[in-house]
């Protein structure tokens, strides 16, 4: 793992994307890591991930995304890796159903493998596909509230929102981590963030003062 850190850059952040195949979660990673999209993208086999760095102040983030496989052969493997992430993005489709009601099933399996104080971005995508539409915005937005999670509806085909979805999750990590450090200074240490910066995953993250964006709540 210390090949995949950018030693140019202040810190790394790790952060995973579930969901059920064919929700779009490789889409929405290419367009937030690469700003592409491909009509004809394949199932993710396993796990495999992107980068982006995000500037922070005078501060450089590398923003490591984990793409984890929707197919059930391959929960076993990937359980594996949300060991370290902070952050998740739990994805369904909009215009399919049943990939909205395994979100309680995805949610489970992040709380039981995942860190507790996770973030969890519940995310609708497929947006534009207003017509073929199963899953009502409030439906989505009801699931959010009752569980404690932010929410957004995205299209990763017309890039709406998906720049919000992200930069919301690294925002409100941002916020538990900097409480963490204040608190370990105030109890007369710095445990908190010298345990944070051993296993270079998410290190103290200032305001994203470039990348402001309503929150996602209220999209």
């Amino acid at each position: 793992m210390a090949d995949l850190f950018d030693e140019e850059c202040d810190y790394l952040f790790k952060a995973v994307l579930i969901g059920d195949s064919g929700v779009g979660k490789s889409n929405l990673l290419s367009r937030f890591a690469r700003g592409e999209f491909y009509l004809d993208s394949k199932p993710t086999i396993g796990v495999e991930f992107a980068c982006r760095n995000v500037k922070v102040r005078d501060k450089l983030i590398k923003a490591q995304i984990w793409d984890t496989a929707g197919q059930e052969r391959f929960r076993a493997i990937t359980s594996s890796y949300y060991r370290g992430a902070l952050g998740a993005l739990m994805v369904y489709d909009i215009t399919r159903r049943a990939t909205f009601e395994s979100m309680k099933k995805w949610l489970r399996e992040l709380r039981d493998f995942g860190n507790p104080d996770m973030v969890v971005v519940l995310v609708g995508n497929k947006s534009d596909l207003i017509r073929s539409r199963e899953v009502a915005r409030e439906e989505g937005k009801s699931l959010a509230e009752a569980e404690s999670l932010c929410f957004m509806e995205t299209s990763a085909l017309e890039n709406l929102n998906v720049e919000a979805a992200f930069l919301e999750m690294i925002t409100r990590i941002h916020q538990i981590t900097t409480q963490r450090i204040l608190e370990a200074k105030s109890n007369g240490g710095t445990g908190a963030r010298n345990d944070l910066q051993a296993g270079k995953e998410i290190v103290q993250l200032d305001e994203v003062t470039a990348t402001k964006q309503p929150s996602c709540c209220s999209q």
